[in-house]
Formats: structure tokens, C-alpha cells, sequence
């Protein structure tokens, strides 16, 4: 089968298109024919070489697949051969074939189309995830995102509105991408910079947001304490730069503020608690499928094109969400 391989850190030039075994499901899983691969920042995160990401070279990368199940494993019940799923395996999802574990394997419901279930296992259900599970969003919410021209940030301006409304900033790491982002449902979108703490207060009338979502690492922890209201949330799901993880604040500053400062990994929450991400991705595909959630996405035509996909979310210009048709 083909597949999407990463044979050392780097950029384009070490992502090769390679014919390789199939894999087969084990005790427990399910293998996937894929008809659409969601492209995430988290493999460009891999390829660059970032602690934690990889573990041995070459490396399979991808993590969220829609198509129809292909083999079974030991096991597995609830699931049959030819049954259009969606998949958020460990690795390998841009590929022909990829094995998921069947507790992360959840059916298409009809109405619901691969091409966009695609983006569903890692890309929105993160965004649900962020929202409902570590942010504790409730209707009405003021939430800053970072990086909000991006797949995770265009899926929370969709998801918001459906779980009640609120108000929605954003910030952008280029001053081009601020379009992107009002277009994807922002109220406000500043480039980030020196005066950002400002812009976004003022935005505000000096009240803070209640919810902030950062994949930025501890890079803009500083500011995201400054412009939280007291008894705000913040949560930390990422290190996009790449930069070290800083020290987090002393306790002193999080008692004074009545703030919450909590992390968010769709890695460790699949693999400590898989159950609670597939509940998850079930209600994004329920939305979907009665029509109250949409999320347009991006087709990029094949596995060969994926490599410069990655070079431009990695250069920080890509914009919404993109799938890969594989199959």
C-alpha cells in the first residue's frame, strides 16, 4: 500500500511517498481503509523533530482517517467489515490503510459525508473537547483563541455558536491571516505583537474573556493572564513554536486572579481515556448529521501533496481545515 513517510527531522525534502506492508488490526483493533486523512499541525510538530512527537524514525505520520473498516480484530464488537467509520489512530492515518483501535473507531452516521467526517476524530473533536471538557464553556462566554485562522481555531468559531453563542477574539500570528479567521466567525482578530494586550482589552472595555485557548506553549502565558477575567479559564493545548515550555506561574498570581490554568493533550485524554473522546467525536458527528454543525474544509487531491500542505502550515500560512483524499 502507499503511505506518507517521514524518514528524519526536517522539512519537504524528508516526506517520501512509499509502497509499504499493510498493517493488520490486533487484539482489540480494526484496520481502515481510508478514504479521507485530516492534515493537523501536530504532524508538522513531528516532522520538524519536537520531544514526544515521534517515537523512532521513519516515522508514519497522520491521526485522524475516515473510510470503511477493512479487517477486524480479536475482540472488537459493535463494528463489521465495509461499515464507513472515522479513526483517530497513534500514527499513520495518511496512508491507504491504517489500524485504529476500535474504542476510537465510531461510525459515519448517514447524512454525513467522508470528506468532512475527515476532520472530525482529531481536528474537531479537540475543538469540542477544548470547549466543553478542559474550558468549561458555558453560552454566553467571552473565548480568545490563538491561532484562530487555523483548523482547531476555524472548528471552535463553527462549534461556539452551537453550544449557546458568545463572543469570539482571535489573534493571529500574520496580519494577512486576520480575514481568514472574521470570515471563519470572529468577532475580532488582532495580529499578535507589542500592542495586543491592549487591542484586545480595549475590544472589551477593559472586561477580560472568560475562556482562552492557547497552543502557543508558554509563549503568550504572560499576556493570556493580563486579559483573562478574574475566574477565567485558561487552557494550554500545545506548543506550536516549538520553543521551551517556560515555568508556569506562581500560585500566587492564579489565587489572586481567581484563574484556572489547565492543559489539554487529544493524545493523552485518547489513550488515559479513550471513552470520553469517542463520546465526543459521536456528538460532533450527530451535529453534523442533523445539520447544525458544518465546517468547510479544504480537498487536497493526493498523498504527494501533502508535504507542501505542511510546509505551509509550518510557515504559519495555511488557513481552515484541509483533508487528504488517499482512497
Amino acid at each position: 500500500m502507499r503511505a506518507l513517510v517521514m524518514t528524519a527531522p526536517g522539512g519537504a525534502e524528508n516526506s517520501e511517498i512509499r509502497e509499504i506492508a499493510e498493517p493488520r488490526p490486533g487484539a482489540g483493533q480494526v484496520s481502515v481503509a481510508v478514504t479521507y486523512a485530516g492534515l493537523n499541525f501536530v504532524d508538522v510538530m513531528a516532522r520538524r523533530g519536537d520531544a514526544g512527537y515521534v517515537p523512532a524514525w521513519p516515522y508514519l505520520p497522520g491521526k485522524e482517517v475516515a473510510g470503511t473498516v477493512r479487517a477486524i480484530g480479536e475482540g472488537v464488537a459493535g463494528l463489521a467489515v465495509g461499515d464507513r467509520v472515522v479513526a483517530a489512530p497513534v500514527g499513520g492515518g495518511l496512508a491507504e490503510v491504517v489500524v485504529a483501535e476500535a474504542a476510537l473507531t465510531v461510525p459515519v452516521p448517514p447524512g454525513v459525508g467522508l470528506r468532512q467526517a475527515g476532520a472530525v476524530p482529531l481536528g474537531l473533536t479537540t475543538a469540542m473537547l477544548l470547549l466543553t471538557d478542559a474550558g468549561r464553556f458555558t453560552a454566553g462566554d467571552t473565548v480568545l483563541v490563538h491561532s484562530a485562522s487555523g483548523g482547531i481555531g476555524a472548528a471552535i468559531a463553527r462549534l461556539v455558536p452551537v453550544l449557546g453563542g458568545g463572543r469570539l477574539i482571535g489573534t493571529v500570528g500574520r496580519p494577512e491571516k486576520a480575514e481568514e479567521a472574521l470570515k471563519a466567525g470572529y468577532d475580532a482578530v488582532f495580529p499578535r505583537g507589542e500592542a495586543l494586550r491592549e487591542a484586545v482589552l480595549d475590544a472589551l472595555d477593559g472586561q477580560g474573556v472568560d475562556l482562552l485557548l492557547d497552543p502557543l506553549g508558554t509563549e503568550a502565558l504572560g499576556l493570556d493572564l493580563d486579559v483573562t477575567a478574574p475566574g477565567g479559564r485558561i487552557v494550554l493545548f500545545g506548543n506550536a513554536g516549538g520553543g521551551t515550555i517556560d515555568a508556569l506561574p506562581p500560585a500566587g498570581r492564579l489565587l489572586a486572579g481567581n484563574l484556572t490554568l489547565t492543559g489539554f493533550s487529544h493524545k493523552g485524554l485518547a489513550a488515559g481515556a479513550p471513552a470520553k473522546v469517542a463520546r465526543a467525536i459521536r456528538r460532533v458527528l450527530d451535529l453534523l448529521a442533523d445539520g447544525r454543525l458544518d465546517l468547510p474544509v479544504t480537498e487536497i487531491p493526493g498523498l504527494a501533496e501533502v508535504p507542501a500542505a505542511h510546509d505551509l502550515m509550518a510557515e504559519g500560512a495555511g488557513a481552515g481545515k484541509h483533508v487528504v483524499r488517499v482512497g
